[in-house]
């Protein structure tokens, strides 16, 4: 996508990156949207400040909102695997890089365990680019709201984990193509 310039049609809260901090967005003033990747957006507002602005807010910016995930009862006998699992988090991006995080080689473990009645809890474990990066919880947030989208998914957790350190070395084909690396 090449970045394109919008004026904000209300005024809206965003996260700043990489600090993970919160910020509200003026009405009227311009941005650039440079990366619009899993439903959510990274805008340059400022002319300064990175921030990512989440799916909900997309008409602010004048992009259209996602369509509403419908809550589908559980449906017993229907199982869940890691790929299902691995295939909604292809959908979470890290909002400085154009990658997925599974891609990126961000998801370290995942763990799919029955539990009665039919449904499953869904335990992932996964790192950053960089320890210190604030946009952490937001990242895994948006990991996990992904995997509870799933059906007969009761319960998710996303564990944040630093033991291997990520490097370079860990993103995938796929993910180096996407990124000019190969």
């Amino acid at each position: 996508m090449a970045p394109e310039s919008v004026f904000l049609t209300r005024t809206v809260d965003a996260v700043q990156i990489p600090s993970g901090a919160p910020i509200q967005l003026q009405k009227d003033k311009p941005v650039v949207i440079t990366q619009s990747l899993g439903g959510s957006y990274t805008l340059l507002y400022d002319s300064r400040c990175l921030v990512r602005l989440d799916a909900k807010d997309a008409d602010a910016i004048g992009q259209a909102s996602p369509p509403k995930v419908s809550s589908e009862q559980p449906q017993p006998g229907t199982h869940v695997d890691e790929e299902m699992v691995y295939d909604r988090l292809r959908e979470v991006f890290d909002p400085e890089i154009p990658v997925n995080i599974v891609d990126l080689g961000l998801i370290y473990d995942c763990q799919v365990l029955p539990r009665e009645g039919g449904t499953f809890e869904v335990v992932v474990k996964m790192t950053l680019t960089a320890p210190g990066c604030g946009m952490g919880v937001i990242i895994a947030q948006d990991a996990q709201s992904r995997i509870r989208q799933i059906p007969n998914v009761a319960d998710a957790r996303v564990d944040l984990v630093w033991d291997p350190p990520w490097n370079p070395s860990m993103i995938s084909e796929q993910g180096k193509m996407q990124l000019g690396l190969v």
